[in-house]
This record gives C-alpha cells, structure tokens and sequence, in this order.
C-alpha cells in the first residue's frame, strides 16, 4: 500500500535524487535551528523511488577537476559534505587522477592555482618524464605515454551510488521529512501573482508554500509545467543569440570489467584512485590493434565491486528525449556498439595489466540520460516566487552540497556559491569558461 501524500505542506521537494535529498536533509536541520518549524514541515515526492534514475545508476565520481572557477569551489564545498560521514554516504576518499596532454596545459595550471587557493589538497605534475615517473610510482605497468600534466587530487574519490542515496534518505528521515514515492507530479496551479499554490499529481493535490524541484533528467517536462520557455536568449563575445534551445539531451557511455579483486590495485596494495586520461596518442583497439581514432580521446575509470567501471565521451542525442529518460522503454541500460572497444583500448593504453581486458567487458546499468542546460552547466535559481529549480543532470550526483546551500537560500539567505549559477547569466553573458577537454560537463 503506497503512502498516502499530505493535503498541504510548507516544503514540497520533486525528486529523490542526490539534490532533492540534500536538500531535504539540510532543509530540516535549518529549521529546527532557526526555530521556524522542522522536517515535518518538508515533503519529498518522487515517481519511482529514492535514486531511481541518474543518482542511482551513476559511475559515482566525486572530484573536483574542473576548469571552471565557480564549479571549483562549490565542488570543494560538495567533498566537504562527502566527508563529514563517509560510513552513511558510502563514500570512498580514495582521490582522484587526472592526466593530459601539451593541449591542457592551461587549463590544469588554472585548477591547480585555484586548488591551491582555496585550500584543496591536490598535487601538480608537470613535464612528460616526471608524469610518467609518477604514475609508475603509483601503478609500476603505467604505460601510457604522450601526457604532460597531471593533477592527483588528494580528496575526492568515488561512492556506491544506489547505498549514498539510501543514507541520504535516512539522513533526512532522522530529521522528521517525509519521502513518498510513487507519486507522479503531473502540474501547478499558479495563484494571480505568479507563485505556485498546488501541486497537483496523479494521487491528489498538495497546498503548497514553497517548492524545490530536483527532477535530473526530467527537468524540461517540470520546466514546461512551470509555463517556463524552452527558448533563452544568450550573450556571448558581445554578441545576443536569440531564442536558443534551452536543454540537449546527452547519451552517458558507461560500461565495466568483470576481474578478480586483486587485479586492480595500487603498488602499494591500496584502491587506486580514480583516473581521467585525455590524450592526443593513437588510440588502438585491445583485441585487434587496429586504429580507433588519432584524435583527442578521454575516459574515466576507477575500481568496483566487481572490477573496473567508468566510461567516455557521452554522445549528444539533441533536444528531445523520445521516451521518458529512465521508465520501462528508456535506453539507458544500453550505449552504443563501438564504446566498448573505444573504452578497453583506453584501459588498455594505460596499463599493462588491461591488456586482453576487451573480453572481460560487461554492459551495466550505468552512465544514464543527462538533461544539460544550453551552456553545458546547471541552473540553481528561483524561477517562480517561491519555486526553486536545481536544474542539474550529469554533474549532479558529485554535487551533494548543493542542497545544502539550497536550504539556506530558501531561508532567505543568499549563497555565493550558487549565484554564478544563477539563469539571468545567460542573457548577461555572465557565462562559465570552457575548458580543452572532449568532454561536455569539463
């Protein structure tokens, strides 16, 4: 028997993912510390389940390589959150490698000076022998050649994705919210001035006093309901492009290796950190040898409980998405015929011990469908008077400690952290810098 969804609440959260959670959880601490209510007061609703699309089926990736100041800093902020219960959040701090080539020089130096300012423990390698030499140190097959720079962040690392979504959940159950699955939010019914007085779903209506929405992938059905454009005007270089498409979907390729325990580990027995290679090199297939690309190439990878996961660079499936991105008929349990061979060579470029790794790969329900904003970067603002959308997929399960600033602007407290995030940076040309790398989120 589902749970039964409350005639009205003050704090109506869409979504059980990483941001709707968070933002529960911190929510309810604040009230209970302002002395202006308590989680009893808040109301998570989800269609599914808690993770149930992006969080749960996430590679879970935490780090902070990003060239981009402002997601810098609210990625210091989110490990932060990541580490104050590693236990509940299934956290593993095992750190995070990034490597490249001539081409990145720029923008590893500016995330190094930036890791630097800002406190976060990470060390810079520069130089093709001394990168190779440290990556020796730490994997004695280290084979991979061609690359410069390296950044090895100290914290950041990854987390088992369906478990963090669990402690999350009780995080904001301990603290009096109600998590009701389920439940489909099917519109809003706007009072005169513009704020949303119901919520309307396929089980009831719900009086509203303020409402977050954190739907991932689903963001531009909520958008709509809203009565929100799909079209937004974008300053850039001085230049107004008018009426551009506001959301692309993207296609995440994600795959893993089936191997024993003991085959992926560091030198010195430990879990290795999580690594990103991008790399100009000759890509060759695993098995075959044969060519795949001479072109820049990157992927991801780090150990799972039954050997390697990670991926590469998703692909660009354009602005509308033909089945609801994680129901029965979604694609997302599948990535395209040529990532595995794409994927292994990686691996196999970079270690002596992938080599033959091709026959070991095993499709799994990973990677997903991300929802981006038409700069590649989330949303985090109010978009109705008492509505604030976290408009986020794909950088969004790293992003634990966006909730946590949510709460507090929904107290009536600004966030330096969310306002580069803000949407009227579109049309003021307040936009994020792009990095070099092949990918999208980078």
């Amino acid at each position: 028997m589902p749970d039964s969804i409350p005639a009205a609440t003050k704090y109506c959260i869409i979504g059980a993912g990483v941001h709707g959670l968070s933002t529960a959880w911190h929510l309810a601490r604040e009230l209970k510390s302002r002395n202006r209510g308590t989680g009893a007061d808040v109301v998570v609703l989800d269609k599914t389940a808690v993770g149930a699309g992006a969080s749960g089926i996430a590679c879970g990736v935490v780090r902070n390589y990003y060239v981009q100041p402002a997601m810098g800093e609210l990625m210091a902020h989110s490990v932060g959150v990541w580490e104050s219960d590693a236990e509940a959040f299934h956290y593993n701090p095992v750190g995070y490698l990034a490597v490249a080539g001539e081409v990145q020089r720029q923008d590893f130096e500016s995330i190094a000076a930036r890791h630097d300012k800002i406190g976060y423990r990470a060390r810079f390698i520069q130089g093709e022998q001394r990168v190779f030499d440290y990556m020796r140190g730490i994997f004695p097959d280290w084979r991979a050649r061609g690359l410069s720079v390296c950044i090895h962040e100290l914290q950041g690392g990854f987390a088992f994705n369906r478990e963090s979504m669990s402690g999350l959940a009780q995080k904001a159950q301990a603290e009096g919210v109600r998590i009701v699955t389920g439940v489909t939010v099917t519109g809003f019914e706007m009072k005169p001035d513009g704020t949303v007085g119901t919520v309307k779903t396929d089980r009831g209506n719900i009086a509203v006093d303020h409402v977050v929405v954190g739907v991932g992938a689903w963001i531009k059905q909520v958008w709509e309901m809203l009565g929100l454009s799909h079209q937004v005007d974008v300053l850039h270089n001085g230049k107004l492009h008018q009426g551009l498409e506001m959301w692309t979907y993207w296609q995440l390729q994600e795959g893993e290796i089936q191997t024993g325990p003991d085959l992926y580990r560091t030198a010195d027995g430990k879990i290795p950190p999580v690594i990103h290679i991008d790399s100009m090199e000759p890509l060759l297939a695993d098995d075959t040898g044969q060519p795949i690309t001479n072109e820049l190439w990157g992927i991801y990878f780090k150990r799972d409980r039954h050997g390697v996961q990670g991926g590469a660079v998703p692909i660009k499936l354009g602005h509308t998405a033909q089945v609801d991105p994680y129901g029965p008929e979604s694609p997302h349990y599948t990535v395209r015929e040529d990532f595995a061979p794409y994927w292994t060579a990686g691996l196999a470029h970079c270690m002596e011990r992938f080599r033959g790794c091709s026959k070991l790969y095993k499709r799994a329900p990973t990677g997903g469908i991300g929802c981006f904003t038409v700069d590649n970067f989330p949303v985090f603002d109010w978009m109705r008077p008492n509505v604030y959308v976290i408009a986020d997929s794909n950088h969004g399960y790293k992003m634990i400690g966006v909730g946590k600033e949510v709460a507090r602007v929904v107290m009536g407290d600004p966030s330096r952290l969310l306002h580069p995030f803000r949407f009227s940076r579109f049309a003021e040309g307040a936009l994020h810098p792009r990095s070099s790398g092949p990918f999208p989120w980078t």
